[in-house]
This record gives C-alpha cells, sequence and structure tokens, in this order.
C-alpha cells in the first residue's frame, strides 16, 4: 500500500499556508489518490462534482457547497465520485503561525490534544451558516493568493482567523473546549521535546526541568493546560507515530514497538487498541481495504 508524507510548499513562506484549486475532467491527481499525511491542517471545499474523503476511521461524501477538515498529520486521501467535472478547493495552513500574544489562549484549541480536527466535520455537515462561512473565507483566501492585491497578507490572515472563529462559535459538541486559566505556550519546549524523543524513554523530572517546574507541580499543571496526564499525552503520541509507521515502512510489528519506545508487546497492543478499537495488523488490513 503506498503512502507517504507531503511536503507543503508555501505560496508565502510568511503566511504558512497553500490553497489551491483543482479541476478534474478524468485526469487523475496521483497525490490526491493514495494514503498521505503532512503536518498542516488541511481544509477541502467541493465547488462542482462529487468527492469523498477517506480517513482510517470514516468517509466524508462531499457535494457542491460541501467542506471538510482534516487534523494535521492525519491520514487521508481523496477519491472523484462519478465522471462528472470535479472542482475543489485545497487549503493547507499551519496554524500555529496564527496566534499572537492576543489570541495564544486558544491554541490549545487547535492543538488536536483530546480530538482530532476532523471531528469537527459534523458542523460542516449539519450548520448551514457554518458551511457558507467557511466556504467564503476559503474562496477568499485563494482569490488573495492568486490576485495578490495591495494587503493581502492582512487580509488571508484575517481570514485564516475567521475561518477559526467560525469553528469556535459553532462547536456545539464542544470538540475545541478548553480549560480557562492556563497557557499552553509555556509548554511547547516539552511538546517539541516529546516529539522528538518518541523513540527512547522519556522521564517526567527531565521534562519538568524543560518547562522549569517541579516534577509535582509540572504533572498537575499538564494535565491542567492538556485535559490528559503527561503519561498519557506521550502514549497517545507514541501510537500515532506507530500507525504511519506500520503503512509507511517494512517493519516488523515488534520493530514498531521499539521505533515508537515501547518495549513490552503486552503494552503496545493493549494502548494500539485501546487507541483503535483493533490489533496493529487489523490496522493495516483495514486501511489497504479502501485503496
Amino acid at each position: 500500500m503506498e503512502v507517504f508524507k507531503e511536503n507543503i510548499e508555501y505560496q508565502n513562506p510568511l503566511l504558512c499556508l497553500k490553497i489551491w484549486k483543482l479541476v478534474n475532467n478524468g485526469i487523475e491527481y496521483p497525490i490526491e489518490w493514495v494514503w498521505h499525511y503532512h503536518k498542516e491542517v488541511e481544509f477541502i471545499l467541493v465547488q462542482e462534482g462529487g468527492l469523498d474523503i477517506h480517513t482510517p476511521n470514516k468517509v466524508y461524501h462531499l457535494k457542491p457547497g460541501d467542506s471538510c477538515a482534516i487534523g494535521s498529520s492525519q491520514l487521508h486521501f481523496g477519491r472523484k465520485i462519478g465522471n462528472e467535472r470535479l472542482v475543489y478547493f485545497v487549503l493547507h495552513v499551519d496554524l500555529q503561525a496564527y496566534f499572537d500574544f492576543a489570541t495564544q489562549t486558544y491554541f490549545r484549541k487547535f492543538m488536536e490534544i483530546d480530538q482530532p480536527l476532523d471531528n469537527l466535520n459534523y458542523l460542516l455537515r449539519d450548520d448551514e451558516i457554518a458551511r457558507r462561512e467557511l466556504a467564503r473565507a476559503i474562496t477568499s483566501i485563494h482569490r488573495e493568493i492568486e490576485e495578490k492585491p495591495e494587503g493581502y497578507e492582512l487580509a488571508v490572515s484575517m481570514h485564516i482567523k475567521h475561518l477559526m472563529l467560525v469553528l469556535v462559535r459553532h462547536d456545539t459538541l464542544g470538540v475545541l473546549r478548553t480549560r480557562n486559566g492556563t497557557n499552553p505556550q509555556l509548554l511547547r519546549p516539552v511538546l517539541g521535546y516529546v516529539e522528538e524523543h518518541l523513540s527512547r524513554k522519556i522521564e517526567l523530572e527531565q521534562v519538568s526541568r524543560l518547562a522549569n517546574m517541579s516534577y509535582s507541580y509540572f504533572s498537575k499543571y499538564f494535565k491542567k493546560v492538556m485535559g490528559v496526564s503527561f503519561t498519557e499525552y506521550v502514549n497517545r503520541k507514541r501510537i500515532q507515530k506507530a500507525e504511519r509507521l506500520l503503512i509507511t515502512r517494512d517493519m516488523k510489528i515488534t520493530e514498531v514497538a521499539a521505533e515508537v519506545g515501547i518495549e513490552n508487546m503486552a503494552h503496545f497492543y493493549e494502548l494500539f487498541r485501546r487507541y483503535n478499537g483493533c490489533t496493529p495488523k487489523e490496522y493495516v488490513l483495514k486501511l489497504r481495504s479502501y485503496t
């Protein structure tokens, strides 16, 4: 099964995004039709025709006017529906670049700690106002990037923030809900350290020093900010990495477990089943069945 990490080349590096309009009259776009992932969040808006967006656990059926969100590093691929002409927009954006001092308290809402961002697709399916607002933002961003009028960078930044505002205000199920009175920016060094050391043993004492906190205070603060314990967060990250390795590398399951820092195979299987509802082998077979 072909899977690859897509490297997004930004049209303007300062804006940390890429947006383009795809027209498909029967010619297939290889990047769109195979499993892939990227660190940027992705928004898709269909203008004409039909498009199915597949993730490991869901399929989104998009018709004209429909849109969907794909979270950071979320495996996915698209498939054209029928023989009609397909026209759609794809927006890749690093949302982290759009949080300044005044808005940093909202940073955690889009970090996908508790739930993947694509869990917000319920509101893009059921909320007509949110659907229209998101479509307006995406088409406006595309127009600004294409035409580059004076001040287009300000306009794009405004539309990205409006897009996030729509998601925050229309999220009736609380997918983006966070706790007040905490500053997630203090944990950035810790989160970066975890990402770089998933294959190794990660000591709580070490990361608490990175945050300039005592062992006991760090444990409480991390759970208050992130909504999960530090151990739970690391376990989730290890399994997310394992998911990618299983389908992007020709590795034995024991090798995958070792690569994500889990030496006890029983523990690895228990964690994998907890987060995916299946064994690693069943997970790979399920993804292959889509292609």
